[in-house]
């Protein structure tokens, strides 16, 4: 039983996939992030994009 537990507590894989999980979680944040902020510009790009299609078909 006492090996058991000793080799539990030198286990490291759980770490590494926790490690692994925080590094997803914060590029995740980071893309949110980075997409907000050029929220705004890509809309008026496409609304633009938009409406010269719309002057050029007419």
């Amino acid at each position: 039983m006492r090996n058991l537990f000793t080799s539990f507590a030198k286990d490291e894989s759980g770490a590494t996939a926790i490690e692994y999980g925080l590094i997803a979680a914060l590029l995740s944040v980071a893309i949110i992030a980075a997409i907000t902020s050029v929220k705004d510009e890509l809309n008026t790009t496409y609304s633009n994009v938009g409406a010269a299609l719309k002057a050029g078909n007419a």
